[in-house]
Order: structure tokens, then C-alpha cells, then sequence
């Protein structure tokens, strides 16, 4: 197996302690080159070999995230056209890092557009034009500094969906509204009150009651594998952060964090030394199976 580096992904939790140590760096493993036939959705894609890809990291609007009437929420139709109108009927080079198929065997992939000789993200231009929102999957967080790093630009200029106030921050002292949006992809912003420990997770408060208000959890799998992390979580005492991910009811409102990119400094809290755009250089290469199309 060949894995390309295409940089350092520093989870947003490091850059609020410079003392962390560093993450490992980003890797791509090179999948075929084919040509986009369909799009299904604002994330999905279907190939000339007829199979059927999600572009992972890029989670496109759906009208559920408004209790809209399906296939009439705007933010849906934009990202449908803007992503038709980057890839449809063009090639495109697949790139793997972890999880390689999600539940409904759908290929799980970072694509760079081939066009005129020139290479674009295809996650990173969602995520840069307000089309997405940055998010993972467990075992499927590679580049996330990366992708977090194109959706702020994004949410700076108030592009595409961060216009709208579906997709607004929820603050974290009204359980209530939160509790409302469970099963949905939400950002919570709070302030930690204290960090409780079990023998198998995490907790971070954001009240002194946590059977009814927000929490946030962390299996202990997660924290082995990522130490640095486990060992800043009481750093984040009294101090004002945002959880990003799935909304559950597990007493009040819970998200589950699966990697530290789940956790961030609020925008205005965040360090404004960052590059404005990251993006991975797309891998060189094909799998021996696939077509090439630099040959042609």
C-alpha cells in the first residue's frame, strides 16, 4: 500500500494549547481516475464504472435540516448545482485514508477534479463556498484540519448556508432547543463547568447538571488513541469551546465526539495565524486496475 503525504492535519483542540505535541500527518492512499456520470445528491456521486461515491468531510444541507418539504430546501438545490457544475461529466482522481465504505457500501473518498491539466479539492470547494459543512466519521477524519480550515472561510464571509439561521450556532444553556434538533448535525457553543471521568468515557459538562442539560462524551478508546487530547480536556475548564457532531438523548442533549476536530475555539477566540485555505496536494498515480488518464 502507498500512502502519499499531503500535510499535517493539527486538530483544532492543538491549536489551543501550543504545547501539545504534534499530530501525525495526513495520508492518502491513490484510488482510479473516472468520470463523474450523476449526481445523486449535494455528496454523493456516481462513476462511469457505476459506482457510487460519498465525498467524505463535506456534509451537504438537506431539508431535514429544516423539517422542509423534501427536494424544496434551497441550501440543498445550491449544492446540488455547484457541485453538477464542478464535476459532472468530468474525471476525477479518488483518494482513500481509513474507513474505505460507509453502511451503504458507498466508497468514502477525497476527489480532486482533473480539468484543463489543473487539480481541485472537490471537498475543499464545497467547504470554501458556504455548499458544506465539515464533519467525520469514525475512522474517517483524515485532513480535518484541512476541511475545517476551507469551512472558515466560508462561515468569515457568511457564504452559502452560514447565511442562513438554520445553521446557527446553539448555545449550550437551552437544552431544550438542542434536545429539539436530535438526529441532526448541529455546532454547539458553551462554556465547560468540569470534565467527569469513567472507567469507559469522558464527560464534558457545560452545567452542574448534566442529567438534563448539554454534555458532551468521549469513549475511552478515543482518548487512548489520541493522549495529547486526553490529557487537555481539564485545560478546557471554564473556558468557552465548540462541539460539533450528531445530537442524542442520553438524559439532556449529548453529541458523542469520535476525534478531537469535534471540539474548537469559538471564531473569535480562534488563532488568526492559520493559512486561509489548506489543501491536501491530490496523490499522484492510479491503482494498476484503473484508467490512466495522463496516458490517453
Amino acid at each position: 500500500m502507498l500512502l502519499w503525504l499531503v500535510g499535517v492535519c493539527t486538530p483544532a483542540w492543538a491549536m489551543a494549547d501550543p504545547g501539545a505535541a504534534p499530530s501525525q500527518p495526513c495520508t492518502l492512499e491513490p484510488g482510479p481516475i473516472r468520470t463523474v456520470t450523476r449526481i445523486v445528491d449535494g455528496e454523493t456521486l456516481v462513476l462511469d464504472d457505476g459506482k457510487v461515491v460519498r465525498l467524505i468531510g463535506a456534509l451537504s444541507p438537506r431539508a431535514r435540516d429544516a423539517d422542509a418539504t423534501a427536494g424544496a430546501w434551497p441550501p440543498e438545490r445550491e449544492t446540488i448545482t455547484a457541485l453538477s457544475d464542478l464535476v459532472l461529466a468530468k474525471r476525477v482522481k479518488l483518494a482513500f485514508a481509513g474507513r474505505r465504505f460507509d453502511r451503504y457500501g458507498r466508497q468514502l473518498a477525497q476527489v480532486f477534479l482533473e480539468d484543463r491539466g489543473q487539480e481541485e479539492w472537490v471537498q475543499g470547494a464545497l467547504l470554501r463556498g458556504g455548499y458544506a459543512r465539515a464533519y467525520g466519521l469514525p475512522e474517517s477524519f483524515a485532513c480535518a484540519r484541512e476541511l475545517m480550515a476551507n469551512e472558515a472561510e466560508a462561515r468569515r464571509d457568511r457564504l452559502g448556508l452560514w447565511s442562513n439561521g438554520v445553521y446557527r450556532l446553539l448555545p449550550s444553556d437551552h437544552p431544550g432547543e438542542i434536545m429539539k434538533q436530535r438526529g441532526k448535525y448541529e455546532r454547539v457553543i458553551g462554556t465547560i463547568t468540569s470534565v467527569g471521568r469513567t472507567k469507559s468515557a469522558t464527560y464534558l459538562n457545560f452545567s452542574d447538571d448534566w442529567r438534563t442539560d448539554f454534555t458532551a462524551r468521549i469513549e475511552k478508546k478515543v482518548l487512548v488513541a489520541h493522549p495529547e487530547f486526553d490529557r487537555s480536556l481539564e485545560g478546557y475548564v471554564n473556558k468557552a469551546v465548540v462541539i460539533r457532531g450528531w445530537v442524542e438523548r442520553r438524559n439532556g442533549p449529548l453529541i458523542d465526539i469520535a476525534d478531537p476536530s469535534q471540539i474548537a475555539l469559538p471564531d473569535d477566540a480562534a488563532p488568526t495565524t492559520a493559512p486561509k485555505e489548506l489543501r491536501p496536494a491530490p496523490p499522484e498515480g492510479a491503482e494498476p486496475s484503473a484508467v490512466n488518464l495522463k496516458s490517453l
